[in-house]
């Protein structure tokens, strides 16, 4: 899981660099809108919409905001109506991918992901052809001076799937049902752990570890696909060794 840590590392820092331009806020109102439409404008019981509404609050958004775009997405106000498109395809290197978007005009969207993808040695496929790689799950990343044997019986106690420690990043990396997620992330609050971070993600089965050229292209597809405003998530099964993320960055 270390490959998905780590772009979420990259992913938090860009979105703070963002937040300060204004640019994040048009994705948190579509995330909102699309999470109240698909589950219910309840945070309690709505996971998705829980998360959307702290990222919202991460970066400052008003709260009138906030809840404008949870009732358009519930059907209590009239706006643009947005649907979830997911795109399956690969990046260079044979790196498998899955975009999530929320768009209000399909045909845009497509034609946009398809010529990012192919500017950056990449290409769209089928639906199915890669979504078998990556699990639908909650993710938790925490550090505790905890042995391995004592965070796996207190993460397994509190309902998760199952705990990995990355020797790596020096984190616990904790997945779960993903409409447990929430729960269990404020039980390990309570118990007085400190949450690096937490969603609802599709981790990968396996990873394609890159070197520092493929690295750098890697992640300049990344981010030119996170930058198109109709993109609200990247999935990938990459995996960069710190050493040259360090260099990178």
């Amino acid at each position: 899981m270390s490959g998905h840590n780590k772009w979420s590392t990259i992913k938090h820092k860009k979105a703070k660099e963002d937040s300060k331009r204004g640019a994040v806020f048009t994705k948190i109102i579509k995330e909102l809108t699309i999470a109240a439409r698909l589950g219910g404008k309840d945070i309690d019981s709505n996971p998705r919409l829980r998360l959307a509404v702290d990222r919202a609050k991460e970066a400052n958004m008003p709260k009138q905001n906030i809840e404008k775009a949870i009732l358009k997405g519930s059907g209590e106000l009239s706006g643009v109506v947005y649907e979830e498109v997911l795109y399956e395809g690969y990046g260079p290197y044979g790196v498998a991918m899955i975009i999530k978007s929320t768009t209000d005009n399909r045909q845009r969207t497509t034609s946009s992901i398809r010529h990012i993808l192919s500017k950056h040695n990449g290409s769209l496929g089928e639906v199915g052809c890669v979504s078998w790689m990556f699990d639908n799950v909650g993710y938790i990343a925490l550090k505790s001076d905890k042995s391995e044997e004592e965070m796996f019986e207190i993460a397994l106690e509190l309902g998760a799937k199952d705990v990995k420690y990355n020797t790596e990043d020096n984190i616990y990396e904790i997945t779960t049902e993903p409409k447990d997620l929430m729960s269990i992330k404020a039980k390990l609050e309570q118990k007085g752990f400190n949450i690096d971070n937490a969603e609802l993600t599709l981790l990968p089965q396996t990873t394609v570890k890159l070197d520092k050229e493929q690295a750098k292209n890697m992640i300049k597809l990344m981010d030119s696909l996170e930058d198109d405003d109709d993109v609200s998530n990247v999935y990938a099964n990459f995996d960069i060794p710190n050493e040259i993320l360090e260099e990178i960055e």
